[in-house]
């Protein structure tokens, strides 16, 4: 069984951060440690939340907690996503460090979430610098969307080479795996949206149909999803088609059902048992 310490936001209301990713991963057979960086009442895309954002030497006293239960050694992923302020960084690269000196073999997975191509950055001002020079070069899997790749290499992908060379300019900060999320190249099929990952043995496109809705949280859960599938599989295609196909009847419930928050808990054997409905294509 694969164990994860996934170290997110959460809501009381609503799907994001650990809120989004935590029962997927539990439904697909993940044993999950949540440390939590925030508790607000929604996400922020609301406009308005309550509650607080939680001291990094809080959270890094949960984790120290945790460590002190002999976890340690049997965590096979570390997970982060949204970094609400820059203290967090500090805390999750000592929490890898640690379980890494405990299991040598575990991965650190970040999502590091940063904004989009429709909205740009719409975190903190020094979170972005954050990611870039602290946290990213000591991952082992980074799930960017096609923005925040550019934003980290300093580039402008595009089409699917550009979108390959700034892959490898990622690659070269740190990361052996890079997933990259909403890649959107001008020459793709109408009304398709793809996903990339490039890791040390090859390169896999996967092609989507495009709904005309964004859900927040989606990222979150594609990120986690795809960790424990790669984590336990160590086989990018196999875990890109599993992501791609949960994440997106996931979405496409969510759109039908008319709701704005995700509908997590109905899409549920969409994780465990994904229907493989798309599959990856080797591009490199």
């Amino acid at each position: 069984m694969v164990q994860i310490l996934s170290i997110q936001s959460a809501v009381a209301y609503g799907h994001v951060g650990n809120s989004a990713a935590v029962f997927p991963l539990q439904r697909i057979g993940v044993e999950v440690i949540p440390v939590y960086t925030v508790n607000f009442s929604n996400h922020t895309g609301y406009g308005a939340w309550r509650g607080p954002l939680i001291d990094p030497g809080q959270v890094a006293d949960v984790i120290t907690g945790v460590e002190e239960r002999g976890a340690f050694p049997q965590i096979d992923v570390v997970l982060s996503g949204y970094q609400g302020g820059v203290g967090i960084g500090d805390v999750i690269v000592d929490a890898v460090q640690r379980v890494k000196a405990a299991n040598p073999s575990a991965l650190y997975a970040c999502d590091p979430v940063m904004g989009n191509a429709k909205s740009g950055c719409f975190v903190a001002p020094e979170i972005p610098d954050l990611l870039r020079d602290r946290v990213v070069p000591v991952a082992d899997i980074i799930t960017p969307n096609q923005f925040e790749l550019g934003y980290l290499t300093g580039t402008e992908p595009s089409s699917l080479e550009s979108t390959l060379d700034s892959v490898d300019l990622a690659r070269a900060m740190g990361p052996s795996t890079v997933l990259v999320t909403s890649v959107e190249r001008p020459d793709r099929e109408p009304d398709t949206i793809e996903m990339l990952v490039v890791d040390d043995s090859g390169k896999w496109l996967v092609t989507t149909p495009l709904l005309p809705f964004k859900a927040n949280g989606s990222g979150d859960v594609t990120a986690a999803l795809f960790a424990a599938h790669y984590g336990s599989t160590k086989d990018a295609a196999l875990a890109l088609e599993r992501t791609a196909s949960s994440v997106f009847d996931l979405v496409e419930m969510t759109y039908h059902s008319g709701q704005r928050e995700l509908r997590l808990i109905e899409a549920q054997e969409f994780y465990a048992n994904p229907r493989m409905q798309f599959t990856a294509q080797r591009v490199g």
